[in-house]
């Protein structure tokens, strides 16, 4: 296999493995009793309670422990609009990681349908069988009504990945970059390019954890309330981002910038667009698998902090570092909802366990850190019961 690609070898392991999830249960029926103490007529009577009062299926099913990860198969990866078939290897992919990093029991579903309307119907239809929705892989802006839809109706927790766990990761690292430079958020110059789900999400995020000057950009560069060809998700980014109305490219808005964060395309930003950002500037290029710039060439034109979203590289910023944790704490307290402060309460346990002492080369905490998920959902417990969402 030493000639093949990664794609090549990924392909043939799918082949031999036919699913990388299956059921199995954790009884066993092996005698009459045991038979009629888990279906009839036993069961009938773990029915009634539930019936009588709905919060008892987290304690007599498995619904206490499961959740949903949910795509249409709009926006799979780097792969775009794919299909919900053809999504659900990383369907699968995902649950699986659920499993093996939380012990969460995750269900991968693939919806056979574009239309908002329809998804946000099936999706509430489908939530009395689990304690939390993971929606994965939905195009933006899409994917912001759908998320903001099912949040105004359901009572489990709805939490698109794409966008939350990105912004949560994004976070954590830059509160410890910051440390390293010696600056604050709140005097900070942010832009970022790529303003669909993950973009979003992060400048969101940072602007709720005191960030002041944010600056998203699209292809044509700053989203500014001067422009006339924004769609309306970016004509409201504009309302509440960019306080000096910046207009121009990528390249004239990266200038004197202190922070560059990308979620967009390969290639797009030089060394010469790095050398007019501030000093000690701080890189985050997370396209994949080609990020906007490669961290040897951002370090080479003056960056002090770089991240990416490969693991062949340092500073790897990657949303397993969040959504085990977030949903396990989620889950343990029973909570109606993950709300903005247990996101920010996810985003300062993780930036507390980057390696120490703190350096400009691990400003994150690894992936297979088993600190990770247990100080996460410690802390997203704790922030739920602070904001009254959970319920246990």
């Amino acid at each position: 296999m030493q000639n093949k690609t990664i794609g090549q070898q990924s392909l043939e392991k799918h082949a031999e493995w036919r699913g990388k999830m299956k059921f199995v249960p954790s009884i066993e029926v092996k005698t009459r009793e045991d038979l009629s103490l888990a279906y009839t007529p036993g069961v009938a009577q773990p029915c009634l309670e539930i019936q009588k009062d709905e919060d008892k299926s987290y304690e007599l099913t498995r619904r206490w422990n499961e959740i949903a990860v949910i795509t249409d198969g709009t926006a799979v990866l780097g792969l775009g609009d794919i299909g919900p078939a053809a999504g659900m290897p990383v369907m699968e992919g995902k649950c699986l990681l659920f499993s093996q990093f939380a012990g969460i029991d995750a269900v991968p579903l693939c919806i056979d349908s574009k239309d908002p309307d329809e998804l946000v119907r099936t999706i509430y239809l489908l939530q009395k069988n689990f304690g939390g929705i993971n929606l994965e892989d939905i195009s933006a802006p899409r994917c912001f009504e759908i998320e903001k839809r099912l949040k105004e109706i359901c009572d489990i927790p709805i939490f698109h990945d794409d966008q939350h766990g990105t912004a949560i990761v994004v976070l954590a690292a830059l509160t410890n970059a910051l440390k390293i430079v010696g600056k604050k958020i709140e005097n900070l110059k942010i832009v970022i390019s790529g303003s669909g789900a993950a973009g979003t999400a992060i400048g969101m995020l940072l602007m709720r954890a005191g960030a002041k000057n944010v600056i998203f950009c699209d292809r044509h560069g700053a989203i500014s309330t001067k422009r006339t060809d924004l769609r309306p998700s970016y004509a409201e980014l504009a309302k509440i981002s960019n306080p000096d109305n910046v207009c121009g490219t990528l390249a004239e808005t990266m200038k004197g910038s202190d922070v560059f964060i990308g979620v967009s395309a390969a290639g797009i930003v030089s060394k010469e667009m790095v050398k007019s950002m501030a000093d000690k500037a701080i890189v985050f290029a997370m396209a994949n698998p080609v990020p906007e710039i490669m961290p040897q060439d951002a370090e080479e034109a003056g960056a002090y902090v770089v991240g990416s979203g490969r693991s062949d590289f340092k500073n790897q910023i990657n949303n397993l570092l969040a959504f085990p944790g977030v949903f396990r704490g989620a889950l343990d307290c029973r909570a109606k909802e993950i709300n903005e402060e247990m996101k920010l309460a996810a985003a300062e346990a993780l930036a507390s366990l980057a390696p120490s002492p703190l350096t400009k080369d691990a400003v994150i905490p690894d992936v297979f850190d088993d600190r990770v998920v247990k100080e996460v959902s410690k802390a997203v417990v704790r922030a739920a019961r602070e904001t009254g969402v959970a319920r246990v």
